[in-house]
């Protein structure tokens, strides 16, 4: 596993589609310039409301925001996931994702941020873990909310030529 190492600022006037997928595509191309016999997946997700991005929350503080944001509101999960196979051949997937977040708490909120969960993720939250029991609805793909939709990136790399099982 190699890491690209990037600026993820959102360009001026960027979409959040756009971004995950530019982010997603530039991984891939930065990590297959090292690797060129190998095929290289990479992801980006991007957590959103409306157009406004939320962060990947740095600390305790950010987690709050997020939450805070998201309490009793819809929200988008972009997902998006990007392959370059040997010869340069590259693809990219774009998976969006809404969900409904229930009213949160200050005790909801207070006993997620004494778990450490949300530190390190996009809006604030891990859905596969206890702030699961705070989303009231989603419509879309679960594994792209957690960070790889599992049926576009299988398309994706079958599309690429990759016959894996």
């Amino acid at each position: 596993m190699a890491a690209a190492d990037l600026d993820v600022s959102p360009l001026a006037g960027e979409t959040p589609r756009r971004l995950a997928v530019r982010l997603a595509r530039a991984k891939a191309a930065a990590v297959a310039a090292d690797f060129p016999d190998d095929v290289v997946l990479a992801a980006d997700t991007v957590v959103a409301v409306g157009r406004r991005l939320l962060p990947k929350a740095a600390d305790a503080a950010e987690v709050r925001a997020c939450l805070a944001l998201l309490s009793g509101r819809a929200h988008r999960v972009l997902t998006a996931v990007a392959a370059v196979a040997p010869g340069g051949r590259a693809g990219a997937r774009l998976v969006e994702s809404r969900l409904h977040v229930k009213r949160l708490t200050e005790a909801d909120i207070a006993a997620y941020l004494a778990s450490g969960e949300g530190v390190g993720k996009a809006g604030g939250y891990a859905i596969q873990g206890l702030a699961g029991r705070f989303v009231m609805a989603l419509q879309g793909s679960y594994s792209a909310v957690v960070g790889l939709p599992l049926y576009e990136t299988h398309a994706l790399l079958t599309g690429l030529g990759w016959r894996g099982r």
